[in-house]
């Protein structure tokens, strides 16, 4: 699915977004920490022809990479805030993947004139963390893999396509779409090659933000007033059977969110519960509310 581009202004320059679509209903779509706004292409798809899909490319990823900081869910929800006002069609619901589900929550707490209904996609509920607890070694521990592709460079296109077809959370759900996603995430390296768009030290940045500084979702959490749809995969990022959200930091917050409708969504993972064609058809079928 082809979205076209266009930017709105933000601190720093002009925030890239795609457009997925062009329905009456508008949706906005918060993609992960080390991807882009291609990643909502196979939910904008189930959604159908009723729906247009909006979705940035946060700062540090995509066409957004040259954006400086400050990073931080606040920030990313303050770029999230302009995109909904430059569109004009709030009240909107919101879909957030994995890091985007956190930056969703503090969008809707700040700006709740902004969003409807939330549709948090395995992310959202801070996990509870031990003081003192080292940064660095949590984020390489759950983000390792993915921020050392980060540095790395591909000789051809082909080659990163070749990369991301051995990765376990990927191999038997591989599409188009998924091409078309990471065809989108490479850029020319300054000797030759091509490496990723996304930028390390935003990610580092939004990662360390949601160790150190946990009341920023958790504030936010507490504070929601409206729907919260919440859909988990059974698998995590390597497709391994441990999930990102297992069942007792769910259990956790449902005092906190009398509102929450939890979900597990069968036979996903991290990657494919919106890569997917099961994944993304649930989460498409959520957003409309069935």
């Amino acid at each position: 699915m082809k979205p076209e581009f266009f930017d709105v202004p933000v601190h720093g320059g002009g925030l890239r977004v795609a457009r997925f679509g062009d329905g009456p209903h508008t949706v906005l779509g918060i993609h992960g920490v080390t991807a882009s706004s291609m990643s909502l292409a196979p939910i904008a798809r189930h959604l159908g022809a009723e729906f247009s899909v909006v979705a940035p490319d946060l700062r540090g990823r995509g066409d957004s990479n040259q954006l400086p900081g400050p990073f931080g869910m606040g920030a990313h929800a303050a770029d999230c805030a302009a995109v909904l006002q430059h569109l004009g069609t709030a009240p909107t619901v919101v879909v957030g993947e994995s890091m985007g589900a956190f930056v969703a929550v503090v969008l809707a707490a700040r700006r709740p004139e902004l969003v409807e209904r939330l549709v948090l996609v395995d992310g959202g509920l801070p996990p509870p963390l031990p003081e003192g607890i080292d940064v660095d070694q949590v984020l390489d521990a759950v983000l390792g893999p993915a921020i050392a592709r980060l540095r790395q460079t591909f000789p051809t296109e082909k080659a990163y396509l070749d990369f991301w077809r051995d990765h376990p959370a990927l191999s038997e759900d591989w599409s188009d779409d998924i091409e078309a996603y990471l065809l989108y995430d490479l850029e020319p390296a300054g000797d030759g090659g091509f490496k990723s768009k996304v930028s390390e030290d935003a990610v580092r940045a939004d990662g360390a933000q949601n160790i150190t500084d946990v009341d920023v979702v958790a504030d936010s959490l507490r504070a929601l007033e409206c729907p919260v749809n919440l859909l988990r995969a059974v698998r995590g990022l390597l497709n391994q059977p441990v999930p990102l959200l297992p069942d007792f930091v769910v259990d956790m917050w449902r005092p906190e969110l009398p509102q929450l409708v939890d979900e597990i969504v069968d036979d996903t993972n991290h990657y494919t519960i919106c890569f997917g064609d099961r994944g993304a058809k649930v989460v498409a079928e959520r957003i409309k509310g069935a």
